[in-house]
C-alpha cells in the first residue's frame, strides 16, 4: 500500500493534470473574486471564508475524475484489485489525492485570504478547517469517483453524486473560519468537522471498495 501511495504521489506531482489545475482553480477563483464583488474590505471580509471554502470544494472536486478513471483505462485498477484489498487500495489513493490537494490547499488558503481582507485572526482557524476538513472531501470523492469509473465522461454525474454530500463539510468549514475571523470561539464546529473527516475515512474506503467490485465485474 505504501508503495502504490507514493507511485500516486509521484505521478501527481510529475504529470500535474488535475493536481496543477485544481491548485489554479483555487487561486483564479480568489483572485477574480474582488473584481466581481468589489474592493471593499469589509465586504471580502465577511465573504472570505465562504468564498474559500468553496473555491476548495470545487478545486478538489475538479481533480476527482482521474482518481481510478487512467488505472481503469490501462488495466492497472484490476491488477491491483488482484494483488492488494480494494480497501487498502482506495485509501492509498485517497490519501494521495489529499496530500496533493487538500493539504496544499489548507497551505495556500490563508496566503490567498490576504486577497480577500481576511482578518489575521482567521487564519489559523481557516488553515485548521481546511487541514482537517478537506480528508472528507477527498474520500467521499473517492466514493463518487468508484462509482462512476465504467462511465466515460462521468465527470459531470460525478459532481451531481458528490456535492450534495459535500455540504455538512462546507458548512462546518465555513463556520470554523467564520468564527475565528469574528474572534468567536470556533472549536465545536471544528470538532464536528474533525468527527466528520475521520468517519469519512473509516467508512468510505469499504463503500468506495463494494461499488468498485460491482463495477469490476
Amino acid at each position: 500500500m505504501i508503495a502504490l501511495l507514493l507511485r500516486d504521489l509521484r505521478l501527481a506531482i510529475r504529470t500535474g493534470g488535475g493536481f496543477g489545475l485544481g491548485l489554479a482553480f483555487f487561486a483564479v477563483i480568489v483572485i477574480m473574486t474582488p473584481f466581481a464583488v468589489g474592493p471593499s474590505p469589509a465586504e471580502l471580509s465577511a465573504l472570505a471564508p465562504g468564498i474559500l471554502w468553496l473555491a476548495a470544494l470545487l478545486a478538489v472536486l475538479l481533480t476527482l475524475d482521474r482518481l481510478f478513471a487512467l488505472d481503469a483505462e490501462d488495466g492497472t485498477l484490476e491488477q491491483l484489485a488482484l494483488t492488494l484489498p480494494l480497501e487498502a487500495v482506495i485509501f492509498a489513493k485517497s490519501l494521495s489525492h489529499w496530500l496533493t490537494t487538500g493539504a496544499v490547499l489548507a497551505l495556500l488558503g490563508p496566503l490567498l485570504g490576504i486577497l480577500l481582507s481576511l482578518p489575521v485572526s482567521g487564519m489559523l482557524p481557516l488553515f485548521l478547517a481546511l487541514l482537517l476538513g478537506t480528508p472528507a472531501l477527498s474520500f467521499i470523492g473517492a466514493f463518487g469517483a468508484s462509482l462512476t469509473v465504467a462511465v466515460k465522461r462521468g465527470g459531470l454525474l460525478l459532481s451531481l453524486l458528490v456535492l450534495p454530500l459535500y455540504i455538512p463539510t462546507l458548512i462546518f468549514g465555513a463556520s470554523v473560519a467564520s468564527r475565528g475571523a469574528a474572534g468567536l470561539d470556533y472549536t465545536q464546529p471544528l470538532a464536528l468537522l474533525s468527527a466528520l473527516s475521520l468517519g469519512c475515512v473509516a467508512a468510505m474506503p469499504f463503500a468506495a471498495a463494494a461499488a468498485l467490485r460491482a463495477s469490476l465485474r
